[in-house]
């Protein structure tokens, strides 16, 4: 394994000694599952599925690492999105909301885009990369090298209806832009202004290009459902609560709620209700037709940094900020630890080492993307953070993933990935559920929150989880009381405990603690 590792190291160091820097475009959307082609089996988000067109995303996939297995730290948008950014989870962040800013609550810490402009790259960011507002202090300007542009809500005004969704028909399209569309040519238009300098290694860059689809309310241009006809949608399988679930795991999905079609319906989102089929169906055609509507708007930026030469010289990442219930256990939206929530898409294409494509079924974290695209840059490597990092401006929690491009299946690396999802018991104690997934199992624990400290409190329990997936993919039956599983939930528990540094392959990766 170590050779391996040498090998890439090797091949990344003398392609920035002997040729400019790589660029690297840094792509995201938002509320994005893992509904492709190319996530099959296991990791697929359900059973039943509908063939989603994305061909350009499918296409990006052939040509990198495909993380088939990637988990986020928290399941909503900006927990998740800073953990990524920051490479730290969301107990060293303090960041559990859409309001927190991490500056603010728990430390000045780099992000990935100040990284890259300390070393000389040119940080540019369009549409949704940090969540927007006090969350990130408006953009977190100091990631950037110029201010990040994120279009306003006028330009997506097909929303004001107040529905859960709208197919807009071309014809109002003629004098209104969507705001994903906009994001992409004001992209678009940068990227062609920074080629010359990027072609001549005069100066590289760091393109951030953030997609706002298939969040809620799923708006897409109406040429989208022709990919959908209404006899090709079907309704999950499994439209009812885990069996023996703890109450806490469950989300009433007020988000989805909200909106006045769906709030008509006076559904109450409690465990074991359903929303109609007709309804179900619809909403799960819209996202999918949002999902087909931003590949398209990704699709043209790979267009242009093709037609700008650009190609070859440039790192492409790819990730969805988190999963999505989309009606699977009757639940909705994300905000929960099941796996069909905190598993989401990513891969990273490196010129010259992905090309052919290299998928794996290996265990890979949000706050590992970092390191891995400082380590692929060619970029000083970043340390472990050591249990107290608030004074430490870069370190990671996680770790780079680019020894799995010359071993995607090997017994050298983590065997767990963590997530864990706040809630509040009658207004006042607070409650955290820590959830680990290993190779077979999800594991939870419901447990009290020292919300001073910022750590877990394990001897107050609320709760259990345990999911087999080899015998039950869709989490549909909790096993954490079968006698049968008693020991096996006593050696997942004491992992658990012990956290996310005992499972990091330490060997390859530098510690910050000497």
């Amino acid at each position: 394994m170590l050779w391996h590792r040498l090998t890439v190291v090797l091949i990344l160091v003398s392609t920035h000694v002997h040729c400019k820097r790589k660029n690297v475009l840094f792509l995201v959307a938002d509320d994005m599952r893992p509904d492709l082609d190319v996530y099959q089996g296991r990791d697929s988000p359900s059973p039943v599925r509908e063939k989603v067109h994305a061909p350009n995303l499918n296409s990006l996939a052939g040509k990198s690492l495909l993380l088939r297995r990637a988990y986020v730290q928290q399941s909503v948008c900006s927990p998740s999105r800073t953990s990524l950014l920051t490479g730290r989870r969301p107990d060293t962040t303090h960041v559990y909301d859409l309001h927190t800013y991490w500056r603010k609550a728990a430390g000045n810490f780099t992000t990935l885009p100040e990284y890259f402009k300390r070393h000389g790259y040119n940080t540019l960011g369009f549409g949704k990369i940090f969540h927007h507002g006090d969350a990130s202090g408006d953009n977190d300007p100091v990631s950037w090298s110029e201010p990040c542009y994120e279009t306003r809500p006028k330009v997506n005004s097909f929303a004001d209806d107040g529905n859960s969704w709208r197919a807009v028909p071309t014809s109002l399209l003629n004098s209104n832009s969507l705001q994903d569309t906009v994001t992409t040519d004001m992209a678009i238009q940068k990227l062609k202004s920074i080629a010359p300098k990027a072609r001549s290694g005069q100066e590289p860059f760091f393109l951030a290009v953030g997609y706002h689809k298939p969040h809620l309310p799923f708006v897409f241009p109406e040429k989208f459902l022709s990919y959908y006809p209404d006899q090709s949608i079907h309704v999950p399988p499994n439209q009812y609560a885990p069996l023996d679930m703890p109450s806490l795991a469950w989300i009433t999905y007020p988000e989805l709620r909200y909106y006045k079609d769906i709030a008509a319906l006076n559904a109450t989102g409690a465990p074991n209700t359903t929303l109609p089929a007709n309804v179900v169906k619809n909403l799960r055609r819209a996202y999918y037709s949002c999902i087909s509507y931003i590949d398209e708007e990704l699709g043209r930026v790979l267009a242009e940094l093709e037609h700008q030469g650009l190609a070859n010289d440039t790192i492409i990442s790819f990730f969805g900020d988190h999963g999505w219930q989309l009606g699977e256990h009757g639940l909705w939206t994300k905000h929960t630890n099941f796996d069909i929530a905190t598993h989401a898409p990513m891969m990273i294409h490196i010129p010259g080492l992905t090309d052919q494509g290299i998928p794996t079924e290996e265990l890979v974290e949000f706050v590992d993307l970092f390191p891995t695209l400082v380590e692929a840059a060619g970029l000083p490597s970043l340390h472990v953070c050591p249990e107290d990092s608030s004074k430490v401006d870069v370190c990671t929690e996680g770790q780079s993933f680019l020894p799995l491009i010359e071993q995607p299946k090997t017994d050298n690396w983590k065997k767990a990935a963590f997530s864990q999802y706040p809630r509040h018991s009658h207004g006042r104690h607070k409650l955290m559920g820590y959830s680990m997934t290993t190779g077979r199992y999800r594991y939870t624990e419901w447990v009290g929150f020292d919300a001073t400290h910022y750590k877990p409190k394990w001897s107050v329990s609320s709760g259990a989880e345990l999911y087999d997936h080899y015998q039950d993919p869709q989490e549909n039956i909790n096993l954490v009381h079968d006698p049968a599983h008693k020991d096996l939930v006593v050696k997942l528990s004491h992992r658990l405990h012990a956290g996310w540094r005992h499972e990091l392959t330490t060997q390859h990766v530098p510690s910050i603690i000497g």
